[in-house]
């Protein structure tokens, strides 16, 4: 196994501990600057923070769909390896500390007051020295970079943000593999109003003589974008060939297909998407071991089985059955329907839909509405957040059966009434900042049921 060395105190603990109202009050502070693309002030901060990206082993994953699924399968693979795996993904959706992860556990509320207290420091030289305050993105990247550094990991997956050549991840120079997922059209107003401007956005964090896999391409003009990048910088390109892929099936509650010599594979993250998914993981570990990386079949086959990756068309109760799906553009959309399509054919469908207002979300509508039953919409808690009457009555166009519900609880409490009086599935999706708070209500019903449940035990 290629293993990294124990590093020493260089990038230490910061001598002034930040308390929790301390932290929060700098974050709050930090969030004003919103979000810009661009590259120098993260190499300031870093510089004042030892470059202790430099010294970590990194996958570097981007792409529009898929980013996330794709890091934590990767990262099951490397830990059935043996590997100590730091994992950094973007957004969050239940838990802020998720976005920090080592072996798949989560960073402690200690550790992330220690890191941050360094980051924080090292922002404020950046002021003295009359640098610009980082972005929130940029402090949070930095913190990762501490982290995974102090922790000793062998090997890090690092996902970009919305994008790549400018995004705060791409300070990183010599990754082992850049990975770049699907590409569609989504964050126009940061990459570009075409999908040749965004799949070049992407393509940023491939470097000079280094390796690159990608999903293939549907579209020929992002591949001639990709393959024109990778020859120009002397980058060797490898394709995730999702077409494959055969003799794909549900069974015993696992997603199985066969893939080329690898034979069977089986995924305990549901979606027909994740196949693709899973394809652009094998295809990244292939490449490590090639490397000298000690990974065997049996550690993929096992990595992919027990993967996790909440969110992504996951289960959050089994009676009656709720999903949850982060599909939030045209291209996951899609995939969402051929999920749906193959695995829930002859259910009633309820929908829970709240969306961000820069996103397609007609073109969605207009994709998965005709599999619906009933429809609810939402406004989620975001200052982008569409409004759930707008969203209504965009729906109502492809939907006779749509209600606007004054808050999540509201949909979630009338969606999980209906569907165990009709015995129907229920799934909200769109924007992952609000599935939050769906998670919040379905858990606190359980715990009051089970709470009922022992009282009258007793």
């Amino acid at each position: 196994m290629v293993l990294c060395k124990i590093r020493g105190s260089q990038g230490g603990k910061a001598e002034n501990m930040l308390n929790e109202r301390e932290a929060e009050k700098f974050l709050k502070e930090i969030r004003k600057s919103g979000s810009i693309l661009g590259l120098d002030t993260m190499r300031q901060l870093m510089k004042e923070l030892g470059n202790v990206q430099d010294k970590l082993r990194i996958i570097h994953v981007a792409g529009t769909n898929g980013k996330g699924s794709v890091c934590a399968m990767t990262a099951s693979i490397l830990r059935e390896a043996g590997c100590r795996v730091g994992t950094y993904t973007s957004p969050v959706v239940f838990d802020w500390r998720e976005q920090y992860q080592i072996n798949g556990q989560p960073i402690t509320r200690q550790k992330f007051l220690e890191v941050l207290a360094s980051v924080k420091e090292g922002c404020e030289r950046v002021k003295a020295k009359g640098g610009a305050m980082p972005t929130i993105f940029e402090v949070e990247t930095a913190a990762a970079f501490l982290y995974f550094y102090r922790e000793n990991c062998q090997i890090v997956i690092l996902e970009t943000g919305m994008g790549g050549e400018r995004d705060a991840t791409n300070i990183i120079r010599k990754p082992l593999v850049s990975v770049i997922t699907s590409v569609s059209m989504d964050h126009m107003k940061f990459l570009g109003d075409s999908l040749e401007e965004i799949a070049k956005a992407k393509a940023g964090i491939i470097k000079e003589q280094g390796r690159a896999v990608a999903l293939r391409p549907k579209q020929e003009s992002v591949r001639r974008i990709l393959e024109e990048v990778c020859r120009k910088k002397g980058a060797v390109l490898s394709y995730a060939e999702a077409e494959n892929a055969c003799r794909m099936r549900q069974e015993g509650g696992f997603l199985c297909f066969s893939y080329g010599e690898m034979g069977e594979i089986r995924l305990s993250m549901r979606g027909a998407y994740q196949v693709e998914n899973s394809i652009c993981a094998i295809e990244t570990v292939k490449i490590l071991r090639g490397e000298g990386w000690k990974i065997t079949d049996t550690d993929i086959k096992m990595g992919l089985k027990h993967a996790r990756w909440e969110g992504r068309f996951s289960v959050v109760c089994q009676r009656p059955l709720f999903l949850m799906d982060g599909a939030h553009n045209e291209d996951a959309a899609k995939k969402l329907y051929q999920t749906l399509e193959m695995g829930f054919t002859n259910e009633k469908i309820i929908y829970i839909i709240g969306v961000l207002a820069d996103k397609d979300y007609g073109k969605m509508l207009e994709i998965l509405l005709p599999l619906a039953w009933k429809v609810y919409t939402v406004t989620p808690d975001s200052p982008r957040a569409l409004q759930g009457e707008v969203l209504a009555e965009e729906a109502e166009k492809y939907h006779g059966d749509v209600t606007c519900c004054s808050s999540v609880r509201e949909a979630a409490e009338d969606a999980l009434a209906l569907g165990e009086q009709e015995e129907a599935v229920i799934l909200a999706f769109g924007s992952l900042s609000y599935l939050r708070e769906v998670k919040d209500v379905l858990t606190e019903k359980r715990n009051a049921f089970e709470r009922d449940s022992s009282l009258k035990e007793t």
